[in-house]
Formats: C-alpha cells, sequence, structure tokens
C-alpha cells in the first residue's frame, strides 16, 4: 500500500501519484488551494490531509465516499486528478513482476490477486497506519500538565468556551457531520444526497495537525490559521474575536501537531518497469 501510494504510474501520465496531492512531509495535502491534476485541472475543492483519516466517519468535503477504500478509488479515476482507470492500472502493475509477487503475498487466498479492489485495499490500509501521536495536547490529555504552554491551556479554554468544540469533537475533533458554510458556489453535500437541505454543507474538517495544513475550508480561502479561527467564529458562531482570542486559539491548535511515523515519511524504492 504504501508503496502504491507513492506510485505515480498508477496515473495516466504517470507523473501524479497519491503523494503528489497527500504529501506525508507536507502534513498530509499539498499546500496549496486546489490539487493540480491531470493536464493541469483543478477539481476546486483543497485536498484534506490523509493524515489520520482511518478515524474519520465519511471521506470526502462532501462526505461521498463511506471508507477509505472507497475514497482511493476517486482521484486514482477522477479527470481532473490521476485520470487512470481500473483496468489500465492493473494492466500497469501485472507487467511489474515485484508488483505480481508482492500481491500474491498480501493475498493470498486470490486466484488473481493483481485486481483494482486489493489495490485500493493496499492504499487504504496504509493510510490506516498514517497516525500522529505524542502531540502536546495528547501528552496534556495523558496527564503532563507541563505538556502545553501557558497561552495553548487559554486558547484550550477558549475553544471550549465559545462553542469550537461543539462540532471539533472527537478523536481528530471533527464531528464527522455537515454543516453549512458557504463561501463560493459549491454546492457541497447536496451534489451527493440531491437534498435541498443540504446545499452548501460540508463535513467538518478534523484539526489534528491543523498548523500544517494551510490554505484552509473546502475551497482553500483562508490563507492563515488565524484568518481561518477568525472567520469560523464569525460565520459559524456569530462571534468577532479579538487579535488576542485569536492568537490563544491559534496556540491551542499548534498543540495538536503529532509524530508522523518515521516509516510512512520514509519514501519506498519503487520496483522498475
Amino acid at each position: 500500500g504504501k508503496m502504491l501510494y507513492y506510485d505515480p504510474r498508477l496515473s495516466r501520465s504517470k507523473l501524479i501519484s497519491c503523494n503528489t496531492c497527500h504529501n506525508i512531509a507536507m502534513g498530509g495535502d499539498d499546500g496549496v488551494k486546489s490539487s493540480i491534476g491531470h493536464g493541469w485541472k483543478t477539481g476546486g475543492r483543497n485536498a484534506p490531509t490523509t493524515l489520520n483519516s482511518g478515524f474519520l466517519k465519511v471521506q470526502f468535503w462532501d462526505g461521498r465516499a463511506p471508507t477509505l477504500e472507497e475514497q482511493a478509488k476517486g482521484p486514482l479515476q477522477a479527470h481532473v486528478e490521476m485520470n487512470s482507470t481500473p483496468e489500465l492500472i492493473v494492466k500497469r502493475l501485472k507487467q511489474i513482476p515485484e508488483y505480481v509477487k508482492l500481491f500474491k503475498e498480501a493475498f493470498p487466498n486470490d486466484k488473481d490477486p493483481v485486481n483494482f479492489e486489493n489495490v485500493v485495499k493496499a492504499i487504504a490500509s496504509f493510510e490506516r497506519t498514517l497516525n500522529t501521536p505524542n502531540s502536546p495536547f495528547q501528552r496534556y490529555l495523558l496527564g503532563d500538565e507541563n505538556a502545553l504552554t501557558k497561552v495553548q491551556k487559554e486558547g484550550m479554554k477558549l475553544f471550549v468556551k465559545l462553542g469550537c468544540i461543539g462540532c471539533h469533537n472527537g478523536p481528530v475533533l471533527s464531528d464527522g457531520n455537515f454543516h453549512r458554510f458557504k463561501t463560493n458556489e459549491d454546492t457541497g453535500r447536496f451534489r451527493v444526497t440531491k437534498n435541498p437541505a443540504d446545499k452548501y454543507k460540508f463535513r467538518t474538517p478534523q484539526l489534528l495537525n491543523v498548523a500544517k495544513t494551510a490554505p484552509y475550508f473546502h475551497d482553500g480561502s483562508a490563507k492563515t490559521l488565524e484568518e481561518a479561527i477568525s472567520k469560523m467564529a464569525e460565520v459559524m458562531l456569530g462571534k468577532k474575536l479579538t487579535k488576542s482570542q485569536v492568537a490563544k486559539i491559534k496556540a491551542f491548535l499548534e498543540s495538536l501537531t503529532g509524530e508522523v511515523p518515521e516509516e510512512a515519511r520514509t519514501v519506498p524504492e519503487l520496483p522498475g518497469n
């Protein structure tokens, strides 16, 4: 799964890998408003981080994929992303002896193990290892009172007091639900359900490692964490924060940065053609 995540040959152009838009060394995303895919096209949405994504209830901003396996199928085939097909991916992998051997080892009960379902199973299995423990906030929760600075503790109290925790709760500080947040003409969840009540609704983004994943929101319209905090408070809570409050909440959010596993951060040597 790790090799496939890093392998650009899964894309039609042989230039784009999962790691291109979800760069593990950059917080699990790519640092641009909207990822550049096949033929320099963009999908108009900001790439969510793959770090800790196994804890999410649904995948994508509009929740159209219930699992990481289903999510992996999307970018591989989307014409604005990797623009490949299951048939093309399987054909290429079957031409690489080392991959054929690895698939047989990973899926010993399958008569024909190099298939598209196994490709996405492997990628999703790797993505479930991309968890980031040992953040200052996690150490604080485990009893280390000194893991957070005084300012970070004040920011945490503000985060709770203002009501941010209403949507940002749970293992990755996302309730997994959908909330109305209109910044452009992207209708969000409505594209999936066709229910008018879902217009302009998007899944609550997770906050682990959020200090590393600018720009923010589904359209990447907030360039900085300060801008994102201010806008969230104003639009979702109806509150205008002072610079001091924003700075304290930002300090707290910075305490959510954990450690990416070294095994995931090392780029694998891929088999030759």
